[in-house]
């Protein structure tokens, strides 16, 4: 009698990411775009992707050491989901750094991200509206890298508040409300974000087309190439004005209507429901100007609409800021001077004190908020003949500093803050004051993509691969993992609103905590603990996977993916024995 064997597969979330992938499209337009060598066996580029996106995704580690292990323990789970032979060899470490320099790619990348974005757009019927609203921003991203002339690492302002660190750049265009990412840039970690817009606007034009699409982004975006560009493009921007740029004769200018009360009866009201009820969020009003800039050598205008707006939450903040920076700031311009005489002081100079006293102005930003008025004092006095030493005349110094607030500048910056300056060139009946408002407020949601993308689950931060070509290939491959964890929370979300249902049982320890917003990775989790038995016994192999439950079956109607996907792993034979 044959002795009775028993094997037990993790299946966990593997079938569903695979699915997901096919149904984005990935792997074959990744094989449209990358030709795999004409001496190489197995998998084809773009299935080695939908492999190594699966485990970054279900294991939130992109390490390449330890994803040929992963395999050779799921080799014919895999198999049997990618319809062919799959080798442990196809993932060695050097299978996959080629890849990573195959993604490094400028052209091939850029082909891959437009053919891509107009796939998904296309399947999953995305913003079906004429106008699409994306987003634009950077974040940087830092190592413990070696500086080199012409690298991609390179000291800069670090997003990362790591300063010490050498980092790299990466640009996003996302499109709302997702968060999907559309377009990417890559740039050494020195160059400034006013320079990313442009290429990166490019990019997305490519997939979404050029004319009637709204770009939105942080002042960054406010120079006036930028917003030239996507105007001369019958596109439209939405941004708001730099402060620090426009000096403080502009602000009064722009507020003085509000101040003196001239502009009371056409100020516009925008509030928020809150569960305390109605909020006052904002308020403020509008007008229009001329802008005219030079684009190759000729000269291109068009007309801006402003809004000069006050968010009441924003000023009370800020104002406390103001406050604690007021008072720490007379704290240490006091802590410069001592109270006593001294032979040997501190200062060497009145201007040394001075430089100092600057300093600790421009650090707090309270410059101009403060009087400060530094002075010498010298006090003498003789000390007689003692032993070998002869009577001299002693000098002891003291350095004071005066510090006093400046009661008028202090009450004018007062009245500032909160004030922000919106400008964007759309018409007003395709975007209304309030609206306008309300879409720049939309501004984390390509924070998470970026949080997803250095920290938890793709954790590109900090870096731990040293070749240029393979970090922005690295870089370059979790955008796609990010474009599967944004959109497949996009289409459950949108599905739950549409069923006007939720979902329970997402939280451990919580059976009854119901969520009509459910995070990808939440829903991944759902998955872990799935299994595919193999018993052989008398000769005949019999499988058996874990039966779904109830909310995994609800997901997967949800995603629009049928729950044989588990149960097919049970019936059929294996075609691809490991």
């Amino acid at each position: 009698m044959s002795p009775l064997e028993i094997e037990i597969e993790r299946v966990d979330d593997i079938p569903l990411l695979i699915a997901l992938q096919q149904k984005m499209g990935i792997a074959e337009i990744v094989d449209k775009e990358i030709k795999s060598h004409g001496n190489r066996r197995g998998l084809s580029i773009g299935e080695l992707l939908e492999v190594w996106l699966s485990y970054i995704l279900s294991e939130g580690d992109h390490r390449m050491v330890v994803v040929e292990d992963w395999v050779s323990r799921k080799l014919a789970l895999l198999s049997e989901l990618l319809g062919k032979s799959v080798r442990s060899k196809d993932f060695t470490d050097d299978r996959l750094a080629e890849v990573l320099k195959q993604l490094n790619d400028d052209e091939v990348w850029e082909s891959i991200e437009t053919h891509l974005g107009q796939h998904m757009m296309q399947v999953y019927q995305l913003a079906p509206t004429k106008q699409k609203v994306i987003r634009l921003d950077s974040t940087s991203v830092s190592g413990h890298h070696q500086v080199t002339e012409d690298g991609l690492f390179q000291h800069g302002y670090s997003k990362d508040y790591r300063p010490d660190l050498a980092q790299y750049k990466i640009m996003l265009a996302t499109l709302d409300p997702m968060g999907l990412p559309l377009a990417s840039l890559i740039v050494s970690g020195e160059k400034s974000d006013d320079g990313l817009y442009i290429p990166t606007i490019k990019r997305s034009q490519r997939i979404v087309g050029k004319g009637g699409h709204l770009y939105v982004g942080d002042s960054k975006l406010s120079s006036h190439q930028n917003r030239a560009y996507i105007a001369k493009s019958k596109d439209y921007y939405l941004t708001v004005l730099p402060r620090r740029h426009q000096g403080e004769d502009e602000i009064s200018r722009w507020l003085a209507p509000v101040l003196k009360g001239e502009q009371d009866t056409s100020l516009v009201k925008i509030s928020t429901d809150e569960r305390q009820g109605e909020v006052l969020w904002a308020v403020g009003y509008e007008t229009t100007r001329h802008q005219q800039v030079e684009i190759e050598d000729e000269p291109y205008d068009w007309q801006e609409r402003v809004a000069v707006v006050f968010h009441p939450a924003q000023a009370k903040q800020s104002r406390l800021k103001l406050g604690k920076r007021l008072k720490k700031a007379e704290q240490a311009l006091r802590k410069l001077v001592s109270q006593w005489f001294q032979l040997k002081p501190r200062w060497k100079s009145l201007a040394d004190l001075e430089a100092a006293a600057q300093r600790i102005l421009k650090k707090y930003q309270v410059g101009g908020l403060l009087d400060i008025n530094c002075h010498r004092q010298e006090k003498s006095r003789s000390v007689r003949a003692y032993g070998d030493r002869p009577a001299r005349t002693e000098k002891r110094v003291r350095y004071e500093i005066d510090v006093k607030r400046n009661a008028q500048a202090v009450r004018e910056t007062r009245q500032q803050l909160g004030w922000r300056l919106y400008v964007t060139n759309a018409p007003a009946e395709q975007l209304s004051f309030q609206q306008l408002i309300m879409t720049y407020r939309d501004a984390p949601r390509i924070e998470l993509d970026f949080r997803r993308l250095k920290g938890r689950p793709l954790g590109l931060r900090p870096v731990y691969i040293h070749r240029d070509d393979h970090t922005i290939g690295l870089s370059r491959l979790l955008t796609l993992a990010l474009r599967i964890l944004t959109l497949t929370e996009f289409v459950v979300r949108e599905q739950l609103q549409q069923q006007q249902e939720d979902l329970q049982g997402l939280y451990p320890g919580q059976p009854k905590r119901a969520t009509a917003r459910p995070t990808t990775e939440r829903l991944l989790q759902v998955f872990k603990g799935i299994d595919l038995s193999r018993v052989s016994m008398g000769g005949q192999l019999h499988r058996h996977v874990t039966a779904l439950s109830p909310l995994q079956h609800q997901i997967l109607d949800l995603l629009g993916i049928s729950g044989d996907l588990y149960e097919h792993l049970a019936d059929s034979e294996p075609q691809f024995p490991p």
